[in-house]
Parts: structure tokens; C-alpha cells; sequence
């Protein structure tokens, strides 16, 4: 046991470190490709902040823990509202555009009730991984496409803020992102095996291992970046950042596990996990639209905000593990 928890938090450094590197590395060589910044912002970094968890997905249906693969998924995007929206609002007041409300938001409830929709009758076919990653190639387009219009305009997207290309020789941006990618794949690897032995070990469903230890694992780089850009004055970058991460691990993450491992999976997921998930995304909507009700050019997530956020993922949290663990408890006669 001792191994295994050695395993997940070596896994978990590995993940953090590993996208960092990776998506330095990639960056600066994109810039020596001649790469736009634009491009390397709404590309790379985007998928680059959402690597952990498609590396995990693809490790875990590989190694036949599927459940691992869609816990990961849907526990990130609980985790990303309730924990890393909660705690930076916490730290300071998010501000979130009009822009975000009338164009992100719609956009991920679209996501969302899509892969409701293919997902309701509990099987994650080959086929429907494969619609869900055309529709993330889909939406990669519609990010770039927008970036431009918006840097026409003069107004570059925000994720832009975000990127902070090394002035670094090409051959070192070459090392970096092949040691970036190595260590997330390894990273990955290591954490899935920890986590499906603790599971084993404790008696509890790979699934609620990945909502709960790998689903907040996956999303500490989104954590540590939305936190250190409050810290900075930039509080309103996290916002974007949860949607954008979102919509990677719904269309990516879930489509990596269907094509790798087609399964089917328990509807407990659908009815609390993921119905939970659209409660909490609608939760935040609904403040962000009250608070910019009056055609207000932005809206404020305040400290009672993150307070309630936080509150609903840790009753959440110790909801589910407590409920596992009293499933797998012995009946006496």
C-alpha cells in the first residue's frame, strides 16, 4: 500500500512537471517554426494544460481500468468548478467577461448535453469516441478561427496572457518537449497503476478513484495556474481556462477512452456524477449571470461564491467515498 501511494503522488509530480516542460518546450519550438503566439496559445497550451488527463485516460483503458478513464474525465470538471474556481475565488474575486457568458459558456452546455446524449444508454462504443474526438477537432477550429477574428479586431484571447515562450536554443526546446511528453506518459503510467491498487486494496470501484484521488491529481496544473494568476492580478484568466479544460476533458478524454476500450460503465455515473457536474456548471452560470444581470460588460465570482463552490465538491467528495465504502461493507445476518 505504502508502493502504491508512493506511486500515486510520484505519478502526480510527473504529470504537473511533465505538461510544464512540455508545454514550454513546445512553445519555443513553435516560435522557431515561426509559429503565431496565436496559434501557440490556442493550441498548445490548451491542450498542453489538458495532456494530464488524456495521458491518463489512454494509460487506464489500455490497462483495462475504464472506470479510472471516465471518473478522471468527469471528476476533473467537477473539480475544476468546485475546487479551482472555488479556491481562487476564494483568494480574489473573478471577474468574467460578457463575452465568456454569451460565447464559452453556450458552447460547453452544448458540449455537455452531447455527450449526455451518447453516453445515456451506458456504453462508450468505438464510435462514439470517435464523433467526440472530431467534435474536439471541431471546437480546436472554432478556437483558432475566433482567435483570429478577435486579434483582427485588436483584441487578442485571453489565453494568450498565458503564454511564456523560453528564449531558449531549438535543439534544448526539442529536449524539453520529448522530456515533457516521456514524463507525462510515465507520469501517467505510474499513477494509474497506484490508484487501481489502492482501489483494489480498500474495495472500492476504479471509478471513484478517478473522480475523486486522480480527478483532482489531473487538475492541479489548472489549479496552480488559475490560483498563481490570482496571486498576480489576473484573477480573470481561470475562468477561461475551467471552460476551455472542460470541454478537452469531455470531447477529449472521453473520446481517447472509448476508441482505446469501448465499455460499458454503471448508471450511477450518469445520474449523480455527471448530473452533478451540469448542476454545478449550471450553479456557476447562474451567479455569473445574476451578477452581470443590467447589461454590465462584466460580472464579479465573489469570496461567497467560491465558499459555496468549495463547500458542494467537499460534500461531494466525502459523499461518494463514504457511500463506496458502505457498499463494499460486509451485510450482517
Amino acid at each position: 500500500m505504502i508502493i502504491a501511494i508512493l506511486k500515486i503522488i510520484g505519478g502526480l509530480v510527473g504529470l504537473t512537471f511533465g505538461a510544464d516542460r512540455f508545454v514550454g518546450g513546445a512553445s519555443a519550438v513553435a516560435r522557431e517554426l515561426k509559429v503565431s503566439p496565436l496559434l501557440i496559445g490556442l493550441t498548445i497550451v490548451a491542450f498542453g494544460t489538458s495532456a494530464p488527463e488524456m495521458l491518463v485516460s489512454a494509460s487506464a483503458a489500455l490497462k483495462g481500468n475504464p472506470g479510472i478513464a471516465l471518473g478522471n474525465a468527469i471528476g476533473s470538471n467537477i473539480a475544476n468548478v468546485g475546487l479551482v474556481l472555488g479556491a481562487t475565488a476564494l483568494v480574489m474575486p473573478l471577474m468574467v467577461q460578457s463575452q465568456t457568458l454569451r460565447k464559452e459558456f453556450p458552447i460547453l452546455w452544448l458540449v455537455m448535453l452531447g455527450v449526455f446524449v451518447l453516453m445515456y444508454n451506458l456504453e462508450l462504443t468505438f464510435i462514439k469516441g470517435v464523433l467526440m474526438l472530431l467534435g474536439l477537432f471541431a471546437f480546436m477550429a472554432w478556437i483558432v478561427i475566433d482567435g483570429k477574428r478577435s486579434a483582427a479586431m485588436g483584441k487578442p484571447p485571453e489565453i494568450l496572457d498565458e503564454v511564456s515562450i523560453e528564449a531558449i536554443s531549438f535543439p534544448k526546446a526539442v529536449f524539453w518537449l520529448l522530456v515533457g511528453l516521456v514524463i507525462l506518459v510515465l507520469g501517467a503510467n505510474i499513477l494509474v497503476d497506484g490508484s487501481a491498487f489502492v482501489a483494489r486494496s480498500i474495495g472500492i470501484s476504479d471509478a471513484v478513484i478517478g473522480l475523486t484521488i486522480v480527478a483532482i491529481g489531473t487538475s492541479l496544473p489548472e489549479l496552480a495556474a488559475s490560483l498563481a494568476g490570482a496571486l498576480k492580478g489576473e484573477p480573470d484568466l481561470a475562468m477561461g481556462n475551467v471552460i476551455g479544460s472542460n470541454v478537452f476533458n469531455l470531447l477529449g478524454v472521453i473520446g481517447i477512452a472509448g476508441v482505446l476500450s469501448p465499455l460499458s460503465f454503471d448508471a450511477e455515473l450518469m445520474l449523480r456524477d455527471y448530473s452533478l457536474m451540469l448542476l454545478l456548471t449550471g450553479l456557476l452560470f447562474g451567479l455569473c449571470l445574476w451578477q452581470g444581470r443590467g447589461g454590465k460588460s462584466e460580472a464579479t465570482l465573489t469570496r461567497s461564491h467560491g465558499i459555496l463552490l468549495l463547500a458542494i465538491y467537499l460534500v461531494y467528495q466525502i459523499t461518494i467515498v463514504m457511500q463506496s465504502l458502505a457498499d463494499q461493507a460486509p451485510v450482517s445476518a
